[in-house]
């Protein structure tokens, strides 16, 4: 629910043979009263933790886009929900998070609350996420008509066992190249270096359409307000590279310590299409993956790429990155 890339979010299974189970009532979430629960939720359907006050935010930011449902008991009891957002650019496109809690499962809970939000929400397309590892999901996706769009890769490095001085001469070899090897925080993180960021960020996430499949900002002021003022952004941990002559980003690597999680996040690299093919991606990520051991205190870093983004998955596999379970963005036009 951070906005970047991320993000980044995952979708609890579907479940097929649901039976009738107690009555229920669907009403409107709030934030004074469900937020906390549903952070808990959002935190076991995502690979990052959410907090109450980071999800009242982001929902205050947003909630033009949102329709929220929890299913409640006759004791006011919660026992799932649903998140549907607005699409911020395709206006006619929602994506949908639909949980319930493990105790009420297969009892009429989850094919509730999807039937209503169905009713409830003005959208041609549906885009949910689901679990590449779980077929029965997959299948249930497949026969309420989703199909997939997108597969969103995710990968591990031990740090305790990442050797980084092999490398050390590919950075050495760059610098004596001219390239400048540097921080938004040794920039000073002014608004001119954030556009700088922001512009390479863009184009180079726009290529492979991120790890999620999607353009992730419409705009510098919209990159600005979901990134560079976040809780998470970090300017010491935005590894960047100057052109020689010009001083223009050529590259760059986002890694950041959530809060709650015990890894580090690496949540963009990228690199200008005219520098390529001259071993900046793989040294840039060495600077942050330096920066993570040393300034995050964590053992373990973690990545999504786009599986279409093959070059990105090479130097994370020569790294020592190994694959974990991912996501299929999976799509259901409707009637």
């Amino acid at each position: 629910m951070r906005g970047i890339a991320c993000t980044f979010a995952r979708y609890n299974p579907l479940h097929k043979g649901e039976s009738p189970g107690p009555p229920i009532t669907l009403r409107p979430a709030t934030p004074e009263t469900d937020f906390a629960q549903l952070a808990a939720w959002f935190t076991l359907i995502e690979d990052e933790p959410s907090t109450e006050n980071g999800l009242i935010e982001y929902y205050q930011k947003a909630k033009e886009r949102i329709l929220a449902q929890v299913a409640v008991d006759a004791a006011g009891e919660l026992l799932g929900f649903y998140w549907a957002a607005r699409d911020r650019q395709v206006f006619d496109r929602t994506t949908f998070f639909l949980f319930t809690r493990p105790e009420s499962r297969r009892q009429g809970v989850g094919g509730q609350l999807y039937e209503h939000m169905l009713q409830a929400i003005q959208a041609k397309a549906l885009h949910v996420r689901v679990w590449d590892n779980d077929p029965e999901s997959l299948g249930y996706a497949g026969r309420r008509g989703f199909s997939e769009r997108s597969h969103q890769v995710a990968m591990a490095l031990d740090l305790d066992a990442f050797d980084d001085r092999p490398y050390d001469a590919i950075i050495s070899r760059l610098q004596g190249e001219g390239f400048t090897f540097t921080s938004m925080e040794g920039l000073g993180d002014t608004e001119e270096a954030q556009r700088k960021l922001y512009a390479l960020n863009d184009s180079t996430d726009r290529e492979t359409m991120g790890a999620s499949g999607e353009p992730n900002w419409e705009s510098f002021e919209d990159f600005q307000k979901s990134v560079c003022r976040s809780e998470w952004y970090k300017p010491a941990g935005q590894k960047v590279v100057l052109e020689p002559a010009s001083g223009e980003f050529v590259a760059m690597s986002a890694i950041t310590r959530f809060e709650g999680v015990d890894y580090a996040y690496n949540l963009h690299t990228g690199v200008d299409k005219r520098y390529r093919n001259r071993q900046l991606g793989r040294a840039v990520k060495i600077t942050a993956l330096r920066f993570a051991r040393q300034a995050l205190d964590v053992h373990q870093v973690r990545t999504h790429h786009n599986s279409k983004n093959l070059p990105m998955l090479a130097i994370d596999h020569h790294l020592g990155y190994v694959l974990l379970p991912g996501t299929f963005l999976m799509e259901k036009i409707l009637a």
